[in-house]
């Protein structure tokens, strides 16, 4: 059954921002979805939302009241408590609406804001009754990039009990385990949120209201609107797996257009891959986020996620991750055909640092698994080969390899498709980095797609190679596996390993199957055939496989 949701905002926005805003609604994900859009035009200067509901017969604008005069410059947002209060009444308002025309969902977006396709399907998959998903801004162009989301009271961001007495040392303290959290994908429970916010239908029904609470002395409309909805025993979630880019001044409008670059870029498995969303669209818009990176000195961090900064080590179960065993590494893959391509190598590289291998075989009809049985005779090998192949769904596949190497009761699973390889000095290093571990639990490395033994490609449809991904994980017993529920690029790990604790290395892997052309041409064809829309990947990047002149760039070894 589809969820009937409907997405609100007030909108008084300069014609440029607003025009980005509604292009990133109309770019949303929502097949599976019932989805209406309601605004409220409070006297803007365009026509914007009315030729936007002209376009599409699922969008209604209302006018908006006369009083409150909203201003913004270059260098912040100006809010009186009469226009607050307005803007209260208008999100009340939407509330209303939501109620008496039986949406599940309300979801309000601020108009600044250009969301990430994938926000509304991932929202809706998380099943909470109040979630944000996090963006980060200079609230004055002189201070450092903070989210919008805090833990309590006005603008708190570090954790204290009642009464407790904290120097100013252990405030700043806490205040970067806060930020060093949000910049680890994940889904964390927060004092206060706002501008970007899924509401479900239990929530609207219990009974959540912007409107002001008479007794509370904060300034904000959501401020009330969180504490009422605590008080109602709702529970506010923070997301980070798909930060939006907040256009908080029009002067940001030219680093917008590379984060939608940057969202172009991301294909296959990737999600993992991508840039801390504390800080994305600060590296792709060359955002001074040094001063962000002073909140984290003492931890030795960086600001990608993929560079150290994790989530509160927790299994699945949400407490406090155990230390299992460290050392023994099994190799997960999916073969499927390989003879004559790249598996000897790639297998009797992973001979010199792995202790146990675990094959899938996609029902190959050549010599495959023979040729993993000889090249890894000398390594304890757990080799299924399915009767039907199932490449065509890949997400079935991903799940039977995870159920085999888990059920070897291993230390570290690496997963590897039968085209990936480490550089040259890598598996000795691979050891030393896994027994230095006790306190990681997934490890993230950058691909790089070889397009031919010396070269990797390199353009803005061809950036793997500049992000992290996991590669390595850490067994853990109680971890329950969560996955991304689509026939291709589903990932290759479950999506929840990055609720864990993770860290990155330097060493780099280098992807074969773009090395022959008649091996691009095959993967072109396959994209076309098993995803003709798009709908999982990315039709201009298909496009580009059979570029006769791509850009290629010389691979050094370290």
């Amino acid at each position: 059954m589809k969820h009937k949701v409907l997405i609100a905002s007030p909108v008084k926005q300069k014609e440029k921002i607003l025009s980005e805003f509604l292009d990133s609604l109309s770019h949303l994900k929502a097949s599976q979805v019932e989805l209406d859009f309601t605004f409220i035009d409070d006297h803007n200067d365009h026509t914007l939302l009315s030729r936007f509901a002209l376009e599409r017969q699922n969008v209604r604008v209302f006018p908006g009241a006369t009083e409150g005069d909203y201003h913004c410059d270059e260098s912040t947002h100006y809010w009186h408590e009469d226009l607050i209060w307005k803007v209260a009444r208008y999100k009340d308002y939407f509330i209303k609406i939501a109620l008496d025309e039986g949406y599940d969902y309300l979801f309000l977006v601020d108009s600044d804001l250009y969301l990430d396709p994938n926000t509304l399907p991932h929202l809706l998959s998380l099943n909470k009754d109040i979630v944000s998903e996090v963006y980060w801004t200079r609230w004055n162009p002189k201070l450092i990039p903070l989210p919008q989301v805090w833990i309590r009271d006005q603008y708190t961001l570090y954790v204290s009990s009642r009464g407790e007495a904290l120097s100013e040392e252990e405030m700043n303290k806490r205040t970067k385990e806060f930020i060093k959290m949000l910049s680890h994908p994940g889904t964390y429970k927060v004092g206060g949120l706002g501008a970007c916010t899924l509401i479900s239908r239990t929530a609207l029904e219990r009974g959540v209201s912007f409107q002001e609470i008479y007794n509370l002395g904060f300034t904000g409309e959501d401020r009330h609107f969180c504490v009422r909805a605590a008080a109602l025993g709702l529970e506010l979630y923070a997301d980070t797996h798909y930060p939006p880019f907040h256009i908080y001044r029009e002067s940001e409008l030219e680093k917008l257009q590379e984060y939608k670059e940057n969202l172009a870029c991301v294909h296959e498995d990737t999600v993992f891959a991508r840039i801390s969303p504390s800080c994305r669209h600060c590296l792709r818009t060359d955002y001074s986020f040094c001063q962000l990176q002073a909140l984290a000195e003492d931890s030795g961090c960086s600001l990608y996620s993929g560079h150290g900064w994790s989530s509160v080590p927790a299994d699945m179960n949400g407490e406090k991750g155990s230390t299992p065993n460290l050392g023994k590494i099994t190799l997960a893959m999916l073969v499927r055909n390989e003879s004559g391509r790249h598996i000897e190598m790639v297998l009797k590289q992973a001979t010199e640092y792995i202790d146990h291998a675990v094959i899938l075989d996609d029902a190959s009809q050549d010599n495959t698994t023979l040729l993993c049985q000889e090249i890894l005779q000398r390594i304890p090998l757990t080799l299924h080969s399915n009767k039907e192949p199932l490449f065509h769904n890949e997400i079935l596949l991903r799940k039977q390899l995870w159920e085999m190497a888990i059920s070897t009761q291993p230390e570290w699973i690496i997963i590897l498709d039968a085209d990936e390889m480490f550089e040259q000095n890598a598996p000795k290093q691979l050891r030393e980095l896994l027994a230095q571990s006790s306190n990681i639990d997934y490890y993230s490395f950058r691909l790089f797609d070889m397009w031919t033994e010396t070269h990797y490609r390199d353009d803005l449809l061809w950036q793997a190679h500049k992000w992290y991904r996991p590669f390595i994980v850490r067994y853990i017993p109680k971890f329950r596996a969560e996955w991304q529920e689509t026939p291709q690029h589903c990932g290759r790990f479950p999506k929840n390993v990055i609720d864990l604790r993770g860290g990155t290395s330097p060493l780099r892997l280098k992807h074969l199957g773009w090395l022959r052309p008649h091996d691009r041409l095959d993967k072109y064809y396959r994209y076309k055939k098993l995803d003709p829309h798009g709908t999982y990947g990315n039709l201009e990047q298909y496009r580009s496989i059979l570029d006769p002149n791509p850009t290629l760039v010389p691979w050094k070894n370290n």
